[in-house]
């Protein structure tokens, strides 16, 4: 399997080839990736997605590891294809995608080209918890970035489990308001043996669809 090209740009018309020692692979990329990339002859790297079927071997690029890894979760929604999980990502940025899907917004994600109502209702209810997951996984070296406190804002509870300020913290940081964060916390129990993750999974079950 092909993971990564590194080669020389060469676009022909809309088709997009890396020249690799004299050898050109065609990679298929969402406009997310096409839009970034550099001038023809520049030298790029893709991460690359292998799909090999019977009677032909397709790859797919994409610029950087947020595409990649919103795109393998896509992947496992039904009916989600590699042609069609790479027609969803170049609707928006990979961040701005899984935010939508972790909150199940399906109004929101109906904008996007290439996903009608079907497909965002199986992608929020397949997958909505993963990408908060994800959200939570890029924000800068895996910690929670803080909150503003100011007017509406959330502020810490002293009284309460430290998880749970972190915890409330994520789910604005994913788009949710202060207030539906904190009405996901009111009844949130921290067990012994809790996570973080564990924890913001069972409030995004509390969340208003």
């Amino acid at each position: 399997m092909i993971a990564r090209l590194e080669g020389t740009l060469v676009r022909d018309g809309r088709r997009i080839i890396i020249d690799v020692g004299g050898v050109g692979y065609e990679v298929t990329c969402s406009h997310y990736t096409a839009s970034q990339l550099p001038e023809d002859g520049a030298r790029v790297s893709l991460r690359i997605y292998t799909q090999v079927r019977e009677t032909a071997i397709a790859l797919f690029g994409f610029i950087d590891s947020q595409e990649r890894d919103l795109f393998d979760l896509l992947l496992d929604v039904k009916n989600v294809g590699p042609t069609t999980a790479v027609t969803i990502l170049g609707g928006a940025n990979p961040r701005d995608i899984a935010a939508l899907i972790a909150r199940e917004d399906v109004p929101g994600l109906t904008k996007i080209k290439g996903i009608g109502k079907k497909t965002a209702e199986l992608l929020c209810v397949e997958i909505h918890e993963k990408c908060a997951m994800l959200l939570l996984s890029w924000n800068a070296d895996g910690v929670i970035r803080p909150v503003a406190t100011s007017s509406g804002a959330l502020r810490p509870k002293s009284s309460r489990h430290p998880l749970l300020d972190e915890v409330a913290g994520a789910l604005v940081n994913m788009g949710w308001r202060p207030a539906e964060a904190e009405g996901a916390l009111a009844d949130l129990e921290v067990a012994a043996d809790a996570t973080l993750e564990t924890l913001i999974v069972q409030a995004l079950r509390k969340m208003p669809r």
